[in-house]
Order: structure tokens, then C-alpha cells, then sequence
């Protein structure tokens, strides 16, 4: 908790808007003399004077008299339905240690910042070089959503029913329900925005990505996926080559199994070194040394008030047990209920396609023709409701579980979106594969599907950010430079929120199942895929720069679930590859002259593949998940903490 003295009565300092920025008066705890616009609060039209500036005051009030130790302003004028917000430096510098920043020390080497050696930080008393643009907007948007009334209250100008606050309810989400607050979004600087995208989709940058800049200007989330997204670009060159070369048939060499060895290798290398990528990112960003668990909870989280027993503070506490009966109880078997819808939609389009080709066999009609195609077109219908619905319903069950920190929220839900994702995908390239055992029927399918996948990708990732930009937000453009009056705000507030990652992240993991899983049947896999890449990251950046409002992002130490579900598809290629070895035509012929019966095929296919996992298992455990150097870093660290700790206690 704060004291007056290092948080000051933020409510009495003078601040001027002007040109973007405020004009600090008085701040007994801040150096620096502006302090930039990070976030914008948009308001109901109909919001009341009274009411914006009650919520105006209790943002600047101390967090000692339960406000969020901000600056706030008014836009325009009282009257208007934007508040605009930043922090003083205090309220940044308490912020960085909460949440287990890493920062240059004096030496310049990396260290868990503390408030109280500050002085001993490289850097510490200009935040814009101290703290990245997202991390100050993360802490602002942070120190918003950990806004609790004191009291049980009524808030100023809103109707008696949706306007009385109980006492510790979250105050964001309570105005969000009563109709005050509309939206909460990050500022643009259009300056380094502009910077960035001319470093980042030009042209000369098919290869290279400033993943610095990004990192600072889009935070660690956005920076993780696109030095992914490259990292995985660069790491299909192999496979492309080699399936190339495989294309074209040479005598003697059976291309299916050397395909099938090599997808299985690749994977495991592959995932084994971006961890190491990954830890030194996280090194390099100063995020590998979070410290979630002991921040605020999310602001969806309920429970009992009371004390929490490691870090001291009142607020809400959940049993985890409960928790775990919820997931095991409840989520679980509607989960698995849903994945048995899946499986049964594929059963159903196998009868129907079944009986619709019985049907023109016999008839040979135009409508039986036109027949045909029903099944597919049911069942593409069908897959489609189910997803939407069970999307909306693991939503809801993750919100039931009651999650307290927003990473463990985020991890549950998207887990239960990739089991049904998995399912929804490759349900009946498994049933092609191994039920009907028809190698040029799933050799023709993954064709098609990577074909369409490549055509989609072309469409939505080069052409209609083009049409958007050029033709639909060309006269917004065009009246903006026109009218000199117009607010900068107001440009930003037109503009769509960004969706997320969670799409691009579930295209990047299916693509990589067709990869790892069946590429021995079809070896152009990895060709295809590489030509998608190379048009995805200059996409994506036009996309996020261009077209949509800057997202929030939380400092993160690396992709979280998501390399996890990368790891589990590798050792399910394992799986995959070795039974579709089998079916392999030289494998075939090998048994048939051999005179191997099909139980021993199976028990051979069983040995090679617990070969094949212990093999794997050697490599991951032979390549480590961080280069030593950064396994140094860390150890310093943490010794350099412990010290700090005995210092303190003597």
C-alpha cells in the first residue's frame, strides 16, 4: 500500500492538455515534466456532468482512499463522453515491482526491479524510456480494473437500480453493466506507429521483423506470435526442400517413409529450439521473472471476501477445490459431450454421402446429381452451429470456473477450444487414414484442404485489408486531413477493436497438425505452407497497425498454452506417422514378402513406435529449453534476490 507522500494527492495537480500531452504543475513524487495520454475511457452519450467527474476523482484519488493514483482528463469538456488517462511515475515504478518487471540495473545487466533501489535502475527517472508504451498502458489499464468501492455507495447521476455499488464490487465492471462506460482502450502514437509499419510490412522485410519495436509498442503478446510466426517460417525451408525433392519419385527410395521420419524429427527439433528462442525473448523483454499469482485478481473474479493468506491484502477468496470439482464435474463431460456431437456430425455425413450415391446410382437423375452434394453441405452447415455454440459455451463454463488470475482464465478456455479444434480438423483425415485406410483419398483431401486454406489466406490477408484501406477508409482519411479541428481521439474511437490472436493462433496450429501429422502422403505440404507464411506476417501487421484500435497487452514470458499445444501435436505425429507407415506401399510389399502377418505388422508398428518417443524424449531432453547463458542470468537473479531478502531482514 502507498503512502500519501510517495503517491501525492494526484487529484490536486494542474494539468493542461495540450498537444498531445499533459502539462505537470505540481507532483511532489515525479521527475518528469509531461506526461503522455495512454488511455482513453469512452463514455455513454447521455452520461452525466456529475458523473464524470466523480469517476474523474476517484481515478486520481490515493489507492489509500480507494482510487486508482492516476491522472485523468476530461477530454473536451466536462460535458463530453471521453476521459482521457495516464500515470505519474510513482504509480508506474510500484506497478513494475508488482508485477515482476525485470530492468536494466546500473551495471546493465537484467534484475527484478524493486521501488525502494530504484535509484540504482538505468533510465528510472524517464518512463518513456524506463517502461515500454504497452507496459505504461497495461499498468494504467491494470490500476483501472483494481478499482474497489470502499463502501456501499451510490453512484453519482445514474438511476437508483444500476447505480448503487456494493461494497468491494468491481467499479469498472459495475459502470460497464449500468450503462456509464462503453469502452477502455489503449491510445495510438501515430508518429512511432507510422515508424513501425514502415519497418514492419515494407516490402524489404519479407525475412526480418523488428521485433523490439513491436514488442514495445504492441507489448509482449503480439511480439511472441510474430517471432513465432517467423521463427516457424524459417524452420519450414527444410521440409519445403525435402518435399521437393520427394515430389519426383527416385528409384529405390521409399519417399513416404523418409517423409514420415523426417516430420517426426522436424517437430520435436523445431518445438525444442523455439523454447530456447523463447526464453531468450523473454531474457531479452525483461518478462521471465513474472509475478501473477501475487497481483490483484481479474476483475471477473468472485468470492468470499477475506484475508489472503500470502501476500496480506482483502479481497476476494475462492476454494480451489471448488474449483477443481467445477472442472472435473461439470467441464469435463460437457467437453467431451460436445466432442461426441463432432464425431457423431462425421458419422452422419458418411451415412448420408452413402445413401445420396446409393440414390444416383439407381436413379442417375439431375436431382440426385444435385443430391450429391447435400451431405457436405449439411454437415459443413452443421460443424459450423456446433463450434459457434460450443465457442459461447466454453466461454461461459471458463467464467463459472472462477478463475483468479487472468493467465490461468486464459489457459483453461483456450484448452477447450483447441480440443474441439482438434477434433473439427482432423477428425476425418484420422478416419480417412486409418478406419478406410485410403491413402490417395486423404492424399486428395489435405490437397484441397491447403489449396482452399492458401486461397482463403491470399484473400484475407493481402486483398481485403487492401480493399478496406484503400477504398472504405480512404474518405475517413481524406475528411481527417481535411478538417484540422477534428479530434485525433475521435479517429481512434471509429476504429474496430482487435480481436485477438486466438484465430490466427488456431490457423498457425492446424496448419502445423497437416504438417506434422500427414505431410508423408503428401510432401508439397510444407511448400504450401511456406508460401502462406510468407504473405501471413506482412498481412497480419498491415492488419494490426492499419485497421484496427491499439489491444491491451499483458506482459507475458512466453506463448503460453499455445507452445504446449504445438508440443502435444509433435508427439502425436509419432502416432500418425508411424501408422501411416503401414499403410505405406513399400511397407506393404515388404510384409507381403516376408510373410508377416498383420498381427505382427501391428506389434512391429508398436516397437517402432516406442522407439521413435524414446528417441524423441532423448532429443528433447539433449537440446535444453533456455541456452545457458540466460540459465546464468536467471540463477543470478534469483541468488541476487535472496540476498536482497537477508539484507532486508537483518
Amino acid at each position: 500500500m502507498m503512502s500519501l507522500e510517495d503517491k501525492g494527492s494526484v487529484q490536486t495537480q494542474t494539468k493542461v492538455l495540450s498537444q498531445g500531452c499533459w502539462t505537470q504543475v505540481s507532483c511532489p513524487c515525479c521527475v518528469s515534466k509531461q506526461v503522455e495520454p495512454l488511455v482513453l475511457i469512452q463514455l455513454s452519450d447521455s452520461v452525466q456532468p456529475v458523473t464524470k467527474r466523480w469517476l474523474i476523482s476517484l481515478i486520481e484519488a490515493s489507492k489509500r482512499h480507494g482510487g486508482a493514483a492516476l491522472l485523468a482528463h476530461p477530454g473536451e469538456d466536462e460535458c463530453g463522453n471521453v476521459i482521457v488517462v495516464s500515470a505519474p511515475r510513482c504509480t508506474l515504478l510500484r506497478a513494475t515491482e508488482d508485477l515482476g518487471l525485470c530492468k536494466k540495473y546500473r551495471n546493465e545487466e537484467m534484475a527484478s526491479f524493486s521501488y525502494h533501489d530504484r535509484d540504482n535502475f538505468t533510465n528510472v527517472d524517464d518512463m518513456q524510456e524506463f517502461l515500454t508504451l504497452a507496459e505504461r498502458q497495461y499498468i494504467v489499464k491494470n490500476e483501472l480494473d483494481s478499482l474497489q468501492a470502499q463502501k456501499k455507495q451510490r453512484i453519482p447521476g445514474v438511476p437508483e437500480a444500476p447505480g448503487v455499488l456494493e461494497a468491494w464490487e468491481n467499479i469498472c465492471q459495475k459502470l460497464v453493466r449500468a450503462g456509464v462506460i462503453k469502452d477502455i482502450f489503449p491510445l495510438h502514437d501515430q508518429q512511432r506507429l507510422n515508424d513501425l509499419g514502415r519497418r514492419w510490412y515494407s516490402k524489404k522485410q519479407k525475412w526480418r521483423q523488428p521485433l523490439d519495436a513491436i514488442q514495445s509498442y504492441f507489448g509482449g503478446t503480439m511480439a511472441f506470435y510474430f517471432s513465432f510466426l517467423q521463427f516457424y517460417t524459417w524452420a519450414l525451408i527444410p521440409p519445403a526442400f525435402l518435399g521437393l525433392v520427394l515430389t519426383f519419385p527416385l528409384p529405390g527410395v521409399s519417399g513416404h517413409m523418409v517423409q514420415a521420419v523426417f516430420s517426426m524429427l522436424w517437430s520435436t527439433v523445431f518445438i525444442e529450439f523455439w523454447k530456447r528462442r523463447s526464453s531468450s525473448l523473454s531474457h531479452r523483454w525483461g518478462t521471465w521473472h513474472l509475478t501473477e499469482r501475487f497481483a490483484e485478481p481479474r476483475p471477473g473474479f468472485h468470492g468470499t471476501l477475506g484475508i489472503n493468506p500470502v501476500t496480506g491484502r482483502l479481497e476476494p477468496l475462492f476454494p480451489e477445490w471448488q474449483r477443481q470439482l467445477r472442472v472435473g464435474l461439470v467441464s469435463f463431460p460437457l467437453v467431451g459431450l460436445f466432442l461426441g456431437l463432432v464425431v457423431l456430425g462425421m458419422t452422419g455425413f458418411y451415412h448420408g454421402e452413402a445413401l445420396v450415391q446409393g440414390f444416383h446410382q439407381d436413379s442417375g437423375s439431375l436431382f440426385s446429381g444435385v443430391l450429391l452434394y447435400m451431405p457436405s453441405i449439411a454437415h459443413t452447415v452443421y460443424t459450423t452451429i456446433l463450434k459457434n455454440v460450443y465457442h459461447a459455451v466454453a466461454m461461459q463454463l471458463t467464467k463459472w470456473e472462477n478463475h483468479r488470475e487472468e493467465s490461468s482464465f486464459q489457459n483453461h478456455h483456450i484448452t477447450k477450444v483447441l480440443l474441439f479444434t482438434f477434433f473439427n480438423n482432423f477428425a476425418v483425415l484420422f478416419h480417412i487414414a486409418f478406419y478406410k485406410q485410403d491413402l490417395p483419398l486423404l492424399r486428395k483431401r489435405l490437397a484441397s484442404l491447403l489449396i482452399l486454406n492458401q486461397l482463403v489466406n491470399q484473400c484475407t490477408e493481402v486483398v481485403v485489408p487492401f480493399i478496406v484501406d484503400r477504398f472504405l477508409s480512404a474518405p475517413h482519411k481524406k475528411k481527417q486531413e481535411d478538417d484540422l479541428e477534428m479530434d485525433k481521439l475521435r479517429a481512434q474511437r471509429r476504429l474496430p477493436p482487435f480481436p485477438g490472436l486466438f484465430a490466427e493462433y488456431i490457423e498457425l496450429l492446424v496448419k502445423f497438425g497437416y504438417l506434422s501429422l500427414f505431410s508423408c502422403v503428401y510432401p508439397l505440404t510444407a511448400v504450401l505452407l511456406l508460401l502462406n507464411n510468407i504473405t501471413e506476417i506482412p498481412g497480419d501487421a498491415y492488419k494490426i497497425c492499419k485497421l484496427f484500435r491499439k489491444p491491451f497487452s499483458a506482459p507475458v514470458s512466453n506463448m503460453g498454452v499455445w507452445q504446449t499445444a504445438f508440443e502435444v501435436l509433435g508427439f502425436v505425429s509419432i502416432m500418425s506417422n508411424c501408422w501411416l507407415l503401414l499403410l505405406s506401399p513399400h511397407v506393404q510389399e515388404f510384409c507381403l514378402e516376408g510373410g508377416i502377418s498383420g498381427k505382427n505388422i501391428i506389434l512391429v508398428a508398436i516397437l517402432v513406435e516406442h522407439v521413435l518417443i524414446l528417441v524423441k524424449m532423448i532429443l528433447a531432453f539433449m537440446i535444453p529449453d533456455e541456452p545457458d547463458w540466460v540459465r546464468i542470468k536467471r540463477e543470478q537473479i534469483e541468488f541476487n534476490s535472496m540476498q536482497a531478502l537477508g539484507k532486508q531482514k537483518l
